[in-house]
């Protein structure tokens, strides 16, 4: 059913069609929608069947999907931003144990300082966390996603996170066609867990692993991983059977027919990169997009032939490696590896800061125009005098503090 709704109760209604039987959460903007319209499904028994908690902090919410999911249950939780960090202990032990959890999380910038805006900071600092990581481009495809990611979770006992952009996605209202019931239910079966908690045969989870093992428990994580890159096609092709639609999958090609300059993005950037493209197009410059629907595993292969003919690469980010660079770019480093393409990495976007079509028209020039160089960060519309200003400030006498202090006090805000 088709209906114009906000993205966040998008995707509640999308996960409440997964019969969850445990959701654990801690409210946190800009995901709060989410848990709240669960929490009202569950109260109105439009949900059956699942035991909602309401924890006392973001580590207790995954701690408790942890035990949820040990006990053979369906779970789901949601965080943002510091939310993430705070159970970051817990993340790692749900991926260490082959727990399949889903999460959403609604992308939100790292402090501080304080910022409630979007970039990719939170997941990306957790991109090694053992989490399967799917991001989504639109609402439609944010409530797609969960419905592909439950499967994935279960068929390989991992857990999974779809990252949607907060606000611009999360409070955005868009037409969003709902499935039916019938319909996931037949896409998405029960959960027949491999590993369940049982009292009438007491086990141990999550002891003490020696160095004589602990080596192939983290290469059996990593095994996992591997394998989602031959999973997640095929979800995403038996979910646009079923639905209709095509949602999903590793990389999302854009006009890549002939294209020497490839834009490389993830997320809710992609449309507005390609309008730009469109235009440019139009205008006979031969550039195209590719989109990455799977960040962790890394679809190394896929990108590799979706690059092979570019000359020039140009790596969009959300978020970056202080004092290294850019993490998607290492990664599109990785699969070109052996090719002729140069790649250009640039930060946009960081703390919820717009990123324009003309941002996007002279970023690109200069990279075609040969006016940037190739394999240094560069940041999309940095206010170099500020930055300047504050570098000269140590020694000239201004009492010392933050940056942000500083900033904040000469823009009068």
């Amino acid at each position: 059913m088709r209906s114009q709704i906000e993205g966040s109760q998008a995707v509640a209604q999308a996960i409440a069609r997964c019969r969850p039987q445990v959701i654990a959460a801690y409210p946190i903007s800009p995901q709060t929608h989410i848990v709240e319209s669960l929490s009202d499904l569950v109260r109105t028994g439009d949900l059956e069947g699942c035991e909602y908690l309401m924890v006392e902090s973001e580590f207790g919410a995954m701690s408790a999907c942890i035990g949820a999911a040990a006990a053979g249950t369906r779970t789901y939780t949601a965080t943002s931003s510091q939310g993430l960090l705070f159970m970051a202990e817990a993340l790692f032990n749900a991926s260490g144990l082959g727990l399949p959890t889903v999460m959403t999380v609604a992308n939100r910038a790292i402090g501080a300082p304080i910022n409630i805006w979007n970039d990719h900071s939170d997941t990306m600092a957790m991109r090694d966390s053992g989490w399967i990581q799917l991001y989504a481009e639109s609402n439609q495809e944010a409530a797609d996603l969960h419905l592909q990611a439950f499967r994935l979770a279960e068929q390989l006992e991992l857990p999974v996170m779809v990252c949607m952009d907060g606000f611009v996605l999360t409070h955005a209202f868009e037409p969003v066609d709902l499935p039916e019931q019938a319909d996931v239910d037949a896409y998405l079966p029960p959960r027949v867990p491999r590993q369940a908690l049982d009292p009438e045969e007491p086990m141990t989870i999550g002891a003490m692993v020696g160095p004589e093992a602990f080596t192939e428990v983290r290469y059996l994580m990593h095994a996992k991983q591997a394998a989602a890159l031959d999973i997640i096609p095929t979800l995403a092709s038996e979910f646009e059977e079923r639905f209709g639609r095509s949602s999903g999958g590793l990389v999302r090609p854009y006009r890549l027919d002939g294209a020497e300059i490839v834009v490389v993005a993830l997320g809710s950037i992609l449309g507005t990169i390609q309008d730009v493209v469109d235009t440019l197009r139009e205008e006979g410059v031969p550039i195209g997009v590719l989109g990455i629907g799977c960040f962790r595993p890394w679809p190394e292969e896929e990108v590799r032939a979706a690059l092979a003919s570019a000359r020039q690469v140009l790596v969009v980010e959300r978020s970056f490696a202080p004092g290294v660079g850019g993490i998607v770019s290492r990664d599109v480093r990785l699969s070109l590896n052996g090719l002729a393409a140069e790649v250009f990495e640039v930060a946009a976007g960081l703390g919820g800061r717009p990123v324009t079509r003309e941002s996007l028209r002279r970023l690109i020039a200069d990279v075609r125009e040969g006016r940037m160089p190739a394999n240094t960060l560069h940041f999309l519309d940095l206010d170099t005098q500020v930055v300047q200003r504050e570098l000269r400030r140590p020694g000239t006498g201004v009492p010392p503090g933050p940056h942000v202090d500083h900033l904040t006090r000469e823009s009068g805000r």
